[in-house]
């Protein structure tokens, strides 16, 4: 075993996967009870873009041993919220690997405890899911340093996949047809809950190492019920529910695209996981942690709650409760599309380009389409043949552009569209520059759908292949036309 770094140099607490749903969370919850913190995911400029005021950035892939080391560097308590479902297939290999590297790499940095959420698992699991979340603990412990397993069911918050699925559903679904898997009973856990542990076991004592703790709310509900209460939460009718003995998890999961914005293999992986009940033996934690805990109902208060005080902690253009328009009917997690050209042009160059969007410029390419498109909402009463921009050569907050809203915008480096004609569902577009030394400027375009059930998921389906034809031709004629301006350096400053 390593030599043990001095108490005093063990500052840190690290949360890997500080990008993630639980991460991104606990990071902030961390900070505010006087932890110094450092948080690492692969792409740290998905964190940095949290601004969080003292919180230690960086970048750290589980699955490349070699980027852990500076992570794990002068760190006391590491949080393992890493997993793969997104990945996949074969994502539960790929959970063993990154968590024998994290183990390895912790033992080696002298790392005091390791704290890893877990998931629920019933004796009879069989799914790859909650397989995998078992075996990954197992290999954390196959390491020097102590593990603190805590392992939890459906965690009820905005962002929460399990929620987000239910949500999609009772939303939009009046008729669902399932197979028994909604008869099966779980103890749902509220969000803030689940934090509150997560935080109180990084100051236990030795007595706290190397076990495994369940973490469950105070009821045992089905997902039928839980549905239901999230329908009547929600003010919405509860959809009726048909029994299909023969449709199986596995069956019902290939439909979840239609219905659900939440990533397939995530949904998939979760559905799958849903045959069998889920208990917990929850007295040891609450002995060690009491804390009021939330009914079901309560949480789904705390969740819609949540959203509507802004309070949720998520990537703006994400699960933000403004880029949904303000609906909770339209799904936290959005779809997207992109394109992006390379420039030799400077950022002011493309910059000077793009806001001129709109208006007598129009849209750089296939303007034609635009033209139509924006025809076709006039003719369902929305704003799309509204035209024109307050000034034609700037643009601040708040500016009309056609239908659309300036929501964001930072001189020679992004600007945000929120999307305003009709269609089932609210999205943005969002332009990013980014300087490449000595070689130039890259342009991209996003569009970030949040859907509102099927019709909202079929209407970006039948238009993804021509946003992303659309997106790449739009970045390259801005970068023609940077390129082309003669500007040099002169760089235009954004002034209201």
């Amino acid at each position: 075993m390593p030599e043990q770094p001095q108490a005093a140099a063990l500052q840190y607490t690290l949360v890997m996967g500080a990008s993630g749903y639980i991460g991104s969370q606990l990071v902030p919850r961390l900070q505010q009870q006087g932890h110094r913190v450092r948080a690492a995911a692969r792409s740290p400029e998905v964190l940095r873009a949290r601004d969080w005021d003292g919180v230690e950035v960086v970048a750290a892939d589980v699955l490349q041993a070699d980027t852990l080391p500076a992570a794990l560097a002068q760190v006391q308590t590491a949080y393992y919220l890493v997993h793969s479902m997104a990945a996949g297939k074969d994502f539960g290999a790929l959970d063993l690997r990154a968590a024998a590297n994290f183990a390895a790499a912790a033992a080696a940095a002298g790392v005091r405890r390791i704290i890893y959420l877990g998931g629920l698992v019933p004796d009879s699991a069989d799914s790859e899911h909650i397989v995998s979340r078992k075996q990954t603990g197992d290999v954390l412990r196959e390491g020097s340093v102590p593990v603190t397993e805590l392992r939890a069911g459906i965690i009820v918050g905005p962002g929460s996949a399990a929620f987000e699925v239910m949500r999609d559903l009772v939303m939009h679904l009046p008729l669902m047809i399932t197979p028994r898997w909604v008869k099966s009973m779980s103890p749902p856990i509220a969000l803030d809950n689940l934090l509150d542990y997560l935080v109180a076991l990084s100051d236990a004592g030795d007595d706290a190492d190397d076990l495994v703790y369940d973490a469950a709310g105070p009821e045992y509900l089905t997902y039928e019920q839980m549905m239901r209460i999230l329908a009547a939460e929600a003010g919405r009718k509860p959809p009726r529910i048909l029994h299909v003995p023969l449709l199986t998890p596995k069956l019902s999961s290939y439909w979840l695209h239609l219905v659900t914005s939440v990533p397939t293999p995530i949904a998939r992986a979760l559905i799958e996981g849903m045959r069998q009940d889920f208990h917990a033996d929850a007295e040891p934690l609450r002995h060690r942690v009491p804390l009021r805990l939330m009914d079901f109902r309560s949480a789904v208060r705390a969740a819609f709650s949540a959203e509507t005080r802004h309070a949720v902690v998520s990537r703006w253009t994400e699960g933000a409760f403004a880029m949904r328009n303000y609906r909770r009917e339209h799904a936290f997690y959005a779809k997207r599309a992109s394109g992006s050209a390379a420039s030799s042009a400077t950022p002011q160059q493309l910059w000077q380009v793009l806001t001129q969007i709109g208006g007598d410029k129009g849209y750089f390419f296939l303007n034609g389409l635009w033209r139509i498109r924006e025809t076709m909402d006039w003719m369902v009463g929305g704003p799309g043949l509204k035209h024109g921009r307050r000034d034609p050569q700037r643009l601040r907050v708040g500016d009309t552009v056609d239908s659309w809203r300036v929501i964001a915008l930072q001189p020679a480096r992004s600007l945000t569209l929120f999307f305003g004609m009709r269609a089932p569902g609210s999205g943005v577009l969002e332009f990013v520059i980014s300087e490449r030394p000595g070689q130039g400027s890259t342009l991209s375009a996003t569009a970030y759908w949040h859907p509102a059930g099927v019709w909202g998921l079929l209407y970006w389906y039948a238009l993804v292949p021509m946003h992303r034809i659309i997106f790449n031709g739009m970045c390259h004629a801005i970068a023609r036309e940077a390129e082309a301006s003669g500007l040099g350096q002169l760089g235009v400053s954004q002034k209201p």
